[in-house]
């Protein structure tokens, strides 16, 4: 019994200990659990925001024409007789450049020119006839009509001479000959070219994105390869549609400071500033974080960073234009954006002015 005894002590005495053992282990565990961690404060970089001019500058591709430019065609078929076509010349308006034989008109407009001076006699006396009763109303209105039927022919004759006649249609520079005196020529062959270059129109493209931004006496500049001066032009025009292809506009702009060195047909460069706003609210492109409706800018704001809704307008290679969400003096941060959550606790590193 004593054996059965001390066995049963040590028993409980072995359970005993691991029990105390198991209750330190556990106060240990319990006393080294950590407890909340403290959330740490970001440090990022900011901008503050303020006015600046800005503008929507662009390149366009255009080119110089002539104020008026006109291919030079006979009216009629026929032999040239006579030929003025000083290359190069500038000629005034109605300057006769070239005359195509018209003997067989000139000798119609004669043999016309007879037969009204004798139906003019008969009209004269069938008057005189008239007034004693020597012939009848209907025989003397009769020649009356045979003279103005004459003067009629007449002046389809005249008008067919001077479709011979080939002038210039206004003052201007002729370019070169395309034919010489004596040749036959139709209404397909083509004399000279004359164009108006005193005064110079520039015409150029425009995208369809400018299209509400350019307007009529506007002034746009423009230069051309070979010569380093900026010229101008003031917009006259625009085209009344867009280029189905092109999705583009044409633009047409009269020449300003023409110096006598610019010639039809050069190509130009124009150079524009579309949307110009002296006080506009420009940010680092980085700042700005792309949502799937809109875009959002994290604003600073009493130590918190503020998720604000804004939207944009032009941009360059660093900036791009707040139209709406921000204000003068907001402050947005500009580094750590993607780690940042909307009214976590951060702190300015740097700020950019």
């Amino acid at each position: 019994m004593k054996a059965l005894f001390r066995h049963f002590n040590s028993f409980y005495g072995i359970v005993f200990i691991v029990f105390i053992l198991a209750s330190c282990g556990g106060a240990d565990k319990k006393k080294e659990a950590p407890g909340p961690a403290k959330s740490a404060i970001q440090k990022v970089e900011g901008y503050i925001v303020k006015p600046m001019p800005i503008s929507d500058k662009a390149e366009l591709p255009g080119s110089i024409i002539a104020n008026e430019t006109t291919e030079i065609h006979p009216e009629i078929s026929g032999r040239l007789v006579y030929l003025n076509l000083n290359e190069g010349k500038i000629v005034g308006k109605g300057t006769l450049l070239a005359k195509i034989y018209d003997g067989d008109l000139q000798a119609q407009l004669k043999k016309l020119h007879v037969q009204l001076a004798v139906a003019e006699q008969t009209v004269k006396r069938m008057g005189e006839l008239l007034k004693i009763s020597g012939v009848s109303q209907q025989e003397y209105d009769l020649s009356t009509l045979q003279v103005n039927t004459i003067r009629a022919d007449m002046e389809i004759v005249s008008t067919n001479i001077s479709r011979t006649e080939i002038r210039a249609p206004y003052s201007g520079t002729l370019g070169l000959k395309n034919i010489s005196s004596g040749a036959y020529v139709t209404p397909q062959t083509t004399l000279t070219t004359i164009r108006q270059n005193s005064q110079l129109k520039l015409d150029f493209v425009l995208p369809e994105k400018f299209t509400n931004s350019i307007k009529t006496g506007q002034v746009v500049d423009f230069t051309v390869e070979g010569n380093s001066k900026k010229y101008t032009a003031r917009v006259i025009a625009a085209e009344s549609g867009l280029s189905e292809n092109t999705r583009s506009q044409n633009i047409r702009a009269l020449v300003i400071n023409n110096d006598g060195s610019l010639l039809p047909g050069i190509f130009a460069k124009v150079t524009t500033d579309f949307n110009a706003d002296p006080n506009g609210l420009m940010i680092p492109t980085q700042a700005i974080l792309p949502q799937a409706r809109g875009k959002k800018v994290i604003v600073f704001h009493s130590g918190l960073a503020k998720f604000t809704d804004v939207m944009t307008g032009i941009r360059d290679s660093a900036f791009i234009q707040i139209t709406s969400g921000l204000q003068v003096g907001d402050t947005v941060i500009t580094t750590g954006l993607m780690s940042l959550k909307p009214d976590a606790k951060v702190e300015l590193n740097k700020i950019n002015k």
